[in-house]
Parts: structure tokens; sequence; C-alpha cells
């Protein structure tokens, strides 16, 4: 069999104890942090090297072999989920590839592996006065691998932009094996095609990134955390339109109604019960410019008419509020049997509008549907949960009337998760045929055999 020679080929290379295919290991690798049904791969190999990673995919590819990239599985798409294929399927484990090679505080440049954690970097950089801004709430657990292959954002995006923004230059191996070198060290630089940009964000289909160099910036002076306390879902729009004109805001997060009670429970403030709508404000500069921009903030949302606006005067405050925010996700899925999420994204002055089609949508097809999310850039994470497995046709009705109600908006499907397996029939609501098909014909020039991570991201060609 295929997949029996290319594993024995990748055994020669890499040696003992690289491959794996024991049950145990190769469900530990089946699944992600998304709804999408788990798919056993064939094996598991471990890889800790460029080297590795090259041995890897030559001989996927002289056997036409699928292969999954991973690293912590911390992906809410099923991007890292492998898919069956007649030559047989390897996950790629790339999490034990870790390690900072270099921070450079004169060039602000820090070059990674892709095992890497976030936390990890974000903790080293800071110890030199610096500062990596993506920001995923997911940063303790994920790597840079994943947020590169995903373009990871999170709530400090809409100051500072997501990933892509922060990537200068790669090392990454192409499907046949070939090593290349992309982008560059320098902050400036327009040499044509921005191949590495269009690498971030590929979610492992046009490559294996071994090695990135990220820009840096001097670490922020000093932070102030507010909570806006609204009494009408309506009032999110115009609450953070009025923000947006304050300067030196960093993020800007949304709990709705049906999300507010973990926050009512570990606030340091109590939250009245008419708020139907908190926002978590977080100002980012130097001691005088925040205190200019909390009085500006105060004399703009005067005109919305807030229930409140507290500020967490302490450390530990601030920390607790984001702990809710960061743990939303694992929360909600504790009070239902079954969950899913999307994270669309409508342009800022329309999420009042989405926040409300949300409500009809819930009611038409009888499922919760709690929202949290950035409502700095219109990033919406809308939540399904039900108890009743005979629900999940609704499900998939309210589902599909999100979709196309946030493209009615004038939105995406994807602000931050990508498209992996769960989105990928929905790609046709926003891409006409020739879009899609431009797009596969890049794939076709990386990948000419489609070995690297198939199935991901394209609609699957008789589906609607």
């Amino acid at each position: 069999m295929s997949i029996d020679a290319a594993l024995s080929a990748i055994d020669r290379a890499l040696g003992d104890g690289a491959v794996h295919r024991d049950r145990e290991v190769r469900q530990g690798h089946a699944g992600d942090e998304s709804e999408c049904a788990s798919v056993l791969p064939d094996a598991v190999v471990v890889a800790s090297s460029t080297e590795h990673v090259a041995a890897v995919l030559r001989a996927a590819h002289a056997h036409d072999v699928a292969v999954t990239p991973r690293a912590a599985g911390t992906g809410k798409s099923g991007g890292c989920i492998p898919v069956a294929r007649e030559g047989g399927n390897i996950v790629l484990s790339l999490e034990g590839f870790a390690g900072i090679e270099e921070i450079h505080a004169g060039d602000q440049v820090a070059v990674v592996r892709p095992g890497t954690r976030l936390g990890a970097l974000k903790d080293a950089v800071l110890r030199e006065d610096l500062y990596y801004p993506p920001d995923p709430n997911s940063l303790e657990s994920c790597t840079l691998g994943g947020n590169l292959a995903e373009n990871a954002g999170g709530p400090g995006t809409l100051r500072y932009g997501s990933t892509r923004d922060w990537v200068l230059g790669m090392e990454v191996v192409l499907a046949d094996g070939t090593v290349q070198r992309l982008g560059r060290r320098t902050h400036k630089g327009v040499t044509g095609y921005d191949l590495t940009a269009l690498m971030v964000g590929s979610e492992g289909t046009l490559g294996v990134i071994t090695q990135a160099t990220l820009k840096l910036i001097p670490r922020p002076e000093s932070l102030s955390t507010i909570l806006v306390m609204l009494g009408a879902l309506s009032d999110v729009g115009p609450a953070t339109t009025a923000l947006h004109g304050v300067g030196n805001v960093r993020c800007i997060e949304l709990f709705d109604d049906l999300t507010l009670a973990p926050l009512r429970e570990h606030s340091p403030v109590p939250i009245p019960a008419s708020v139907q709508a908190v926002l978590l404000v977080e100002f980012e500069g130097s001691e005088p410019a925040i205190e200019r921009s909390l009085e500006r903030a105060g004399a703009r949302l005067m005109d919305v008419a807030p229930i409140e606006i507290l500020v967490a005067k302490h450390a530990a405050d601030r920390e607790r509020l984001w702990s809710v925010r960061r743990a939303m996700s694992y929360t909600l899925r504790r009070s239902a049997r079954f969950k899913r999420s999307e994270d669309v994204v409508v342009p800022r002055s329309r999420l009042g509008e989405l926040l409300a089609t949300c409500r009809l949508i819930a009611r038409a097809h009888r499922v919760r549907m709690p929202s949290y999310g950035h409502a700095g850039d219109g990033n919406l994470h809308v939540n399904f949960l039900w108890d009743d497995p005979d629900a999940l046709p609704r499900v998939a009705l309210a589902q599909h009337a999100l979709f196309v109600a946030t493209r009615g908006l004038g939105g995406t499907l994807s602000g931050e998760h990508g498209i992996g397996l769960s989105k990928r029939d929905a790609m046709p609501l926003e891409q006409n045929p020739d879009v899609l098909a431009l797009q596969r014909r890049i794939k076709d020039a990386f990948d000419p055999k489609g070995i690297l991570n198939p199935g991901k991201i394209f609609p699957v060609r008789h589906s609607c």
C-alpha cells in the first residue's frame, strides 16, 4: 500500500520513535476544538526539524499520501482533522518542533519555530521590553504554527491587525519536500509577490511553515480597562461607533445578555439586572494619553446613555474580567449538551442589526444563540446551543440563515477561525465560481498532487 511504502521511507529518514501507528496516539490527533467529527489518521509522524518535515513530504509526495499538518489542535474549524484518502493519510505533528531562535531588540524581530506557544513568545519579548501584538484567547495553549496557518486574530486586532500583519518572512516546506525562504527580515520591503502573506492563512494547504520571522514593537507603557453597561442590544452599535473616535483604544469586546451570567458571577463590580449588553474596553498608551481617552470616551458615550461606566482600578480586577472573556467558549460549552460556534464579521455600523437578526433566527428555529466577541471590528462569535439530538436539522437551518444574513449585511463568513472543514461548503455564499477556481489554480501550483491538507477551504465539488 502507498501508506506503508511512505511510512517505511519516513521511518528510515527520521529514525525510531517518529512514526506512530498505535490507535491511542492516532486518536489523540484525530480532532480539534471545533464541532467537526474526528477522523482517525492512518499514522502520526512527529517532526522536530525542517529536515524531518522535508523528508515526510518527499515520501508522501512520492507515494501520493495525504499530509495534515498539526500543532496544538486548538483550531475551531476542523483545519487539522485528516480526511480519508485512497493512498492513506498522515498527521504531521509539529507540536514538539518548538523554540525561540532569536529576539533581536535592535531589529525588533523574533525568529520562532512552529511549535512555540504564543504565550511563551509574548512573555519572552516582554522581558526585552518588546511586544508581539496578536492575542487569540487561546494564547497559553495555541502555537505560532497554528496562528500562522489560520491567520489568527483576537481582541487586539482592532488596534494591531491579525497575525498576517506581523509576519515578515518564513521558511516553508512545499508539497514535494522542497525548502524555500519567503519574505524578508526588514520591516519594509515590496520585492515581488508577497508569498509570505499568501502562506499565512492558507491553513496548511500550500506548504508547511517551519520557521517564521515576526515583527515586534516597543512594549506599551500602560493599560486601562473599563466596563460599559448598556440597557439594550440596539445600543451596541452606537456605543462601539462612539468609542472608535476617542483614540488609544486597543479592543472593544462584547457580551450579549445571554452571555452575561459568568461575567456577573466573576465581575469585581455588580452588574445590574437591567443590563442587556456589556462592552469590555481596553485602552493602551502612556498614562496621560489614556486619561485623556477615558475622558473623551465618557463624553462620547453620554449620547448612548449607558446604564453605567466603570473603570477596573486594579490589575487583579482587570485579570478577572479577561479570564471570563478568555474562557467564554468553554463556559458556553458546559451549558448545553451540544454546541456549535461561528465567527462571522459585519461592518461595525451594522453589528446591532446582526444581533437583532440572531434573535429572530433563534426564535424561528428554536435554538439558543448567545453571542459575544470583538465588537470593535464587527467580529461576532455566534453560538448555537441545544440539548436534544433531534434538534440538529433546526441548528443547521439556523446556521445557514446566519450565513445568509451576514452576507446580506455586507459581512464575511469567517473573521479569525479559518474555513477548514466547517465552512467549506458555505464558500459559494461569499465567493463566486471564478474566484474559487482562481484559488484552486493557486493550490494546484503549490501542490499539484493535492496531498497537503486536502478537503479544506474549498467546497466539495458536488455540494451546493
